[in-house]
């Protein structure tokens, strides 16, 4: 069986050696080849370095993908993917030396279904501010954290896998291609390409499934254990759901929904005077909720909204 492992990557060399460093570990049954993808998105810091260091230890071939936006580099990884299935992977992560084996065991035991994903530990460089901790029950997607246990389980739209870690069968993948309009751009926190694929998957009656085995640590920098990254991470949610969900039959104002003012305004104000008195995990869920209708009301008026349901992804 013919693994492709895909990476995308920006200007994030030192990240992403470690990454690589941990795939140098992996241990692989006999019946498992596999090929390393690692798609350059327009870097200008040492990343063909990091990945030229591996050459001789690891089955990587770089490409480069000239036009910014995770979902074009997404898409040119599944173009030159010769894998009978995708697994796709953050710069920034460190696999389990099982995580692979556990992947193509799974490929095998399930042969019908079209997707599959695994857990995803948070793990922080140094040690998180006092306010993070008591905070990261509310805010933990944004740091892609995903575990629905130890049993391999079919995935449904309330489960989907994150994009730090899952899956496709190269034949549906290449069927799905990633929306440029999703995903991150350079500084611009878009988000749900990979679950547009996955929920277009499971409309069409694909099924999907957990892998407790293939485990994944992300590692979070100093920079992103911040309420400012917290706020642009929602912001960007808010902007990736409203691209994605219609509108219909809205009550609008100014071109927006009503109720994403009334989100926006009352959640903000709600975060603004919690923090002054509240733990973190109080206002931390407003501030969640302010961001991502500050994000919707972003959007250009053109009749997509999400749902006043508050969550993100």
């Amino acid at each position: 069986m013919l693994i492709t492992v895909a990476i995308c990557t920006r200007n994030r060399a030192r990240a992403l050696d470690r990454t690589l460093a941990s795939l140098t570990a992996l241990a692989l049954p006999a019946f498992v080849q596999w090929q390393l993808l690692v798609v350059d998105n327009g870097s200008d810091d040492d990343t063909a370095t990091s990945v030229g260091k591996y050459a001789g230890q690891l089955p990587v071939h770089m490409l480069a993908e000239p036009r910014i936006g995770l979902s074009y580099a997404r898409n040119r990884a599944i173009a030159e993917a010769r894998g009978v299935y995708i697994v796709w992977i953050d710069d920034d992560v460190i696999v389990d030396p099982g995580w692979l084996r556990a992947y193509a065991e799974a490929f095998r035991a399930w042969p019908d279904a079209a997707f599959f994903g695994g857990p995803i530990a948070p793990e922080f460089e140094g040690t998180p501010p006092r306010w993070l901790q008591l905070a990261l029950p509310h805010v933990d997607n944004a740091y892609a954290a995903r575990d629905l246990g130890n049993a391999p389980v079919p995935l449904t739209l309330e489960t989907l896998p994150f994009g730090a870690n899952f899956a496709v069968r190269a034949e549906e993948q290449r069927q799905h291609l990633f929306d440029p309009e999703l995903g991150r751009r350079d500084s611009a926190l878009f988000a749900g390409e990979e679950w547009a694929v996955l929920e277009a998957l499971l409309a069409e009656g694909a099924s999907g499934r957990w892998v407790p085995g293939a485990r994944l640590r992300h590692v979070i920098a100093p920079e992103r254990q911040s309420v400012r990254y917290l706020r642009r991470y929602y912001v960007g949610n808010g902007m990736s759901l409203a691209r994605t969900r219609s509108a219909a039959d809205e009550r609008m104002w100014l071109g927006r929904p009503r109720w994403v003012w009334r989100e926006a305004f009352s959640q903000e104000l709600a975060y603004r005077a919690r923090r002054l008195y509240a733990s973190a995990d109080v206002w931390s869920v407003h501030l969640r909720r302010a961001s991502i209708a500050w994000g919707l009301l972003r959007v250009p008026a053109r009749d997509h909204f999400g749902s006043p349901a508050g969550g993100g992804r």
